[in-house]
C-alpha cells in the first residue's frame, strides 16, 4: 500500500490543501516524523533544508490544535525573521481550513499590534528569539497552557548564539508538553539541549551528509582577493543563473558588491540585517517574483529561504564551517531540482577549503580565472553598463518565461516527485 499524508493520520482537510499546493507524496522526514507527532511524542530530527521538514512539523500541529479553546496551543521558534515569516506563510496555508489563529512574532514589527492580537485568541505563534522574551517580560504573552514547542534550525540558533535565550524561554513554559527539536546537524551542545528539554524523544535522521548535495554540482573558483569581483561576473555570465543568492561575510561587503554589481548592469539587490524590516520583505517579495535575478546575502539573512526556482550559490566569501557551506548551498537543488554551486577560494582560504572537504567527504572540481589583461582596467566602469544591457534584457526576458513555466509545472513536478 502506498503510503499518502492520509495513511499517515492527516485529515482530508489538510491534504485537500497540500494537493492544492501540488504536494502529494510525503517525503522521508514527513513519513518518518508525523505519525510519532500525532501520538505526543517528543522528536529530534536531524534533516537539512529542502527535505520537508516544515511540513514535518506544521501538519501535526495543525490536527492537534483545539481551536475551541482561546489559549497559545503551539510555538514554533525560528533563528531568522525571514525564516519565521516562510513558516508563517505555510502555516497559514493550512490553518484556513482548521480554523488556526496565528501570529508571528519577530523582530521590525509593531508590538502594540502583536500585542492586540495576542488578546484575540490566538493559537499558535511564530517567532524569534528576541521578540518571544521581549513579549515575554512585558507580560504580554501568556504561554502557561502551551501544548506544543518546536525549535526550528537549533543549529543555526546555537550558531547564533541564541542557547541562553531559548533555555530562558523553556524555563517559561509547562514542563508536560511536546518537544520537537529540528536541525541540520546536531552538533554536541544541540545534543546536550535535546537531552535536558525533551522526554524519551523519537530520533530521526535522513542519511547521508550528501541529503542536500547530490543534486547540486559543485565547483571551486581559485582566484584572488583584488580578482573576486570580476571572478564572479564571469561565473554569473558564464552560467547564466534563473535566480541565485550570492553570499557574502559581513555586511559592509553585500552593500559593496551589491554596489559594484548594480554598476555593472546586473539585476541585483542586497539583503542583511541592517535593512529595515519593510526593506526586507519588499526585497525578498521581488526576488521571490523574480523581478531581480541575484540577491546579495548575509548567512544570518538568508537562513533557511526557501525560493522557488533558485539555480545557483555563488560563495563570494568561503563559509567559516562545513556546517554553513552545507547550509548555503542547500538553497538550491531543491524538490528533485539541480542546482549548481560555486565557491570562490583565495590563496589565504585553502585550509578551510580543506576542512570542508573532508566534512563533505568530497572533493570539489577546481578551476583557476586565467590571467589575462583586462581592457576596461584603463576605462574603470566607463562601458559596464553599454556592455551588460544586452545580457540584462535577455536575463529579464528569460526569468519571464521560465518563471511562468516554473509555476505551470510546479504540480507536475511534485507529483513526480
Amino acid at each position: 500500500m502506498a503510503i499518502n499524508f492520509l495513511t499517515l493520520g492527516i485529515s482530508s482537510e489538510l491534504e485537500g490543501i497540500l494537493k492544492k499546493n501540488g504536494i502529494v507524496e510525503p517525503t522521508p522526514i514527513q513519513e518518518q516524523a508525523i505519525p510519532q507527532l500525532l501520538k505526543g511524542k517528543d522528536i529530534i530530527a536531524q534533516a537539512h533544508t529542502g527535505t520537508g521538514k516544515t511540513l514535518a512539523f506544521m501538519l501535526p500541529m495543525m490536527e492537534r490544535i483545539d481551536t475551541k479553546q482561546s489559549f497559545i496551543q503551539g510555538l514554533i521558534i525560528t533563528p531568522t525573521r525571514e525564516l519565521a515569516i516562510q513558516i508563517t506563510n505555510e502555516a497559514k496555508k493550512l490553518a484556513s481550513v482548521k480554523g488556526v489563529n496565528i501570529l508571528a512574532a519577530y523582530g521590525g514589527q509593531d508590538v502594540d499590534k502583536q500585542i492586540k492580537k495576542l488578546n484575540r485568541g490566538i493559537h499558535l505563534v511564530i517567532a524569534t528569539p528576541g521578540r518571544l522574551l521581549d513579549h515575554i517580560r512585558r507580560k504580554t504573552i501568556d504561554l502557561s497552557q502551551l501544548k506544543m514547542i518546536v525549535l526550528d534550525e537549533a543549529d543555526e540558533m546555537l550558531r547564533m548564539g541564541f542557547f541562553e535565550d531559548i533555555e530562558n524561554i523553556i524555563h517559561e513554559i509547562p514542563w508536560k508538553r511536546q518537544t520537537m527539536l529540528f536541525s541540520a546537524t546536531i552538533p554536541q551542545e544541540v545534543r546536550s539541549l535535546a537531552t535536558r528539554y525533551t522526554k524519551d524523544p523519537y530520533q530521526i535522521q535522513i542519511q547521508g551528509s550528501n541529503i542536500t548535495l547530490d543534486e547540486i554540482k559543485q565547483i571551486v573558483v581559485e582566484t584572488t582577493d583584488r580578482g573576486k569581483q570580476d571572478a564572479l561576473c564571469k561565473a554569473i555570465d558564464e552560467y547564466r543563473p534563473f535566480l541565485a543568492i550570492i553570499f557574502c561575510r559581513t555586511k559592509r561587503r553585500v552593500s559593496a558588491l551589491n554596489e559594484d554589481l548594480q554598476a555593472r548592469g546586473y539585476d541585483s539587490d542586497e539583503l542583511h540585517g541592517d535593512l529595515s524590516q519593510a526593506k526586507r520583505e519588499k526585497v525578498m517579495k521581488s526576488f521571490r517574483k523574480a523581478e531581480i535575478q541575484l540577491l546579495v546575502a548575509t548567512d544570518v539573512a538568508a537562513r533557511g529561504l526557501d525560493v522557488e526556482g533558485m539555480t545557483h550559490v555563488f560563495n563570494y566569501d568561503i563559509p567559516e564551517d562545513a556546517e554553513g557551506y552545507i547550509h548555503r548551498i542547500g538553497r538550491t537543488g531543491r524538490g528533485g531540482h539541480t542546482g549548481i554551486a560555486v565557491t570562490f577560494v583565495t590563496p589565504k582560504d585553502k585550509d578551510a577549503l580543506a576542512m570542508i572537504e573532508r566534512k563533505i567527504k568530497m572533493t570539489l572540481k577546481k578551476q583557476k580565472i586565467e590571467k589575462e589583461k583586462d581592457k576596461r582596467s584603463t576605462n574603470k566602469n566607463k562601458n559596464y553598463k553599454e556592455q551588460r544591457e544586452p545580457k540584462r534584457q535577455r536575463f529579464k526576458k528569460e526569468k519571464d518565461s521560465k518563471f511562468k513555466k516554473t509555476s505551470k509545472n510546479n504540480k507536475t513536478r511534485q507529483k513526480k516527485r
